[in-house]
């Protein structure tokens, strides 16, 4: 119920956090096109950054961390599909401004993921986070707009309400 109890959106001004989703969706697009269309890469490449940081291209057929890999991918994205129409139903029926900002980064996050499934079967991931051995998390720009659209939810839910007489 996060964002509903809050100053309601000035017309019109909701409509701007879509900004948001567009420039998430297209950088991860524009980020995967390059990496796999013009520079080639097929999966397993990997540039060590830092000790703890490499640049990598892994297929992810799962959820995060590799979750339901065995799952056939239309179910997925039936899943992802029904997923996005909820937090677009969100979006539409919330009157906070920040709720609006936090969906529309998670929606573009999904639509660039959604569009990987539909265009390689796969989730193209390319940030690899590791330390002393174990591997935290290998990500995308898709999933660090998921991400940050999270932060912004928890933010919104956690700030004071202004009661209504």
């Amino acid at each position: 119920m996060a964002g509903n109890e809050s100053v309601s959106v000035k017309p019109g001004v909701g409509w701007l956090s879509l900004n948001a989703l567009v420039l998430v969706y297209f950088a991860d697009r524009l980020h995967k096109v390059a990496q796999i269309h013009l520079i080639g890469w097929q999966g397993g490449e990997a540039i060590t950054i830092t000790p703890f940081f490499d640049y990598v291209l892994v297929w992810n057929s799962g959820i995060s961390y590799g979750l339901l890999s065995s799952v056939p991918p239309a179910v997925l994205i039936a899943a992802m599909a029904a997923a996005v129409v909820g937090l677009a139903a969100w979006w539409f029926k919330t009157g906070s401004a920040l709720t609006r900002w936090g969906l529309a980064f998670c929606l573009g996050g999904a639509f660039g993921n959604i569009t990987d499934r539909l265009a390689y079967g796969a989730v193209a991931d390319f940030f690899s986070l590791h330390a002393m051995g174990y591997y935290f998390y290998i990500f995308n720009i898709a999933d660090l707009g998921i991400s940050f659209g999270l932060l912004l939810l928890v933010i919104d839910m956690l700030r004071p309400r202004r009661r209504h007489a």
